[in-house]
């Protein structure tokens, strides 16, 4: 569906796992009387807004729950550990945390979103880096998100962002997270950014700092990388894509500490192909 490509290359902003996924040519422009398919439903579907109502509350009662048995590990996978033989950073003592994306799990990006579809334009890093800067008061918190975090603050969780948004605009997005109704998240300390180490838009580093400090008893984001940047190893299979993410060991972890939102709009899966979607042993076609 071409409604689909124009919002894929947002990766890079918000959810990324390579610069590889950019597009290359614009997607044809969206029909004028209504936007593609995909943002319709996320964006403005009462069933998207149930379902992510639905997982913030989940992750809400999660959290509030997990920290009265005193976990021995985090959920963030230790460094060399793998979905086939995972282990996880130890807690200690340390301080309970939640982690997660921002963009499409904390908030909304419309302005841009509808800005691109109704341009019929590819990602414009120009015009994210604006957005970035200048969204605040235009994001908005997905349902329950706000419900959410003031939540787990007050069962004395530390509620952190670990974002691909960009660390030269660390100002513009503390402040778009604050107009969304989602509280104080100060760079460096509960809000991580692409830039911030040296792993570009792998998010393992950040996470690796972010357990070394907290025990994280959640992560929460929109795409696999928000996990794992096992998920995004350029030139994985979609096949082993598919058995690492609904593997024994993954299923241990969804809605178990892993809490994973829902996004049609974009993200790595927008390369698959016919038989990677319709298993050709699967074809039915009418007499």
């Amino acid at each position: 569906m071409r409604g689909l490509a124009l919002a894929a290359p947002l990766l890079l902003a918000g959810c990324a796992s390579a610069p590889a996924e950019v597009a290359t040519t614009p997607p044809a422009p969206a029909e004028a009387d209504k936007p593609p398919v995909a943002l319709q439903y996320l964006y403005g579907s009462p069933e998207a807004a149930v379902a992510v109502r639905a997982t913030n509350a989940r992750i809400a009662d999660y959290g509030v729950w997990r920290i009265k048995q005193r976990p021995k590990d985090s959920v963030v996978l230790a460094p060399g550990a793998t979905m086939d033989a995972p282990a996880f950073e130890p807690c200690g003592d340390k301080p309970f945390a939640a982690v997660f994306d921002a963009d499409e799990t904390l908030i909304w990006n419309r302005g841009p979103m509808r800005y691109f579809a109704e341009k019929g334009s590819a990602f414009d890093p120009e015009i994210w880096d604006q957005w970035e800067k200048t969204g605040a008061g235009k994001a908005i918190a997905m349902p329950g998100a706000a419900q959410m975090v003031n939540k787990l603050r007050a069962a004395g969780i530390t509620v952190i962002a670990n974002t691909n948004r960009s660390a030269a605009n660390a100002k513009g997005s503390e402040d778009t997270l604050r107009a969304a109704g989602l509280g104080e998240f100060k760079h460096g300390e509960t809000l991580f950014l692409m830039g911030d180490d040296a792993g570009g838009s792998s998010k393992d580093g950040r996470r690796a700092t972010i357990a070394s400090k907290y025990c994280v008893i959640i992560l929460g984001g929109d795409q696999l990388g928000d996990f794992s940047q096992q998920f995004n190893v350029k030139g994985l299979p979609a096949a082993q894509r598919m058995a690492l993410a609904t593997s024994a060991a993954a299923a241990n972890l969804w809605d178990k500490g892993w809490f994973l939102f829902p996004n049609p709009v974009y993200g790595p899966w927008e390369k698959l192909g016919w038989d990677d979607a319709f298993p050709s042993d699967k074809q039915w076609e009418p007499k």
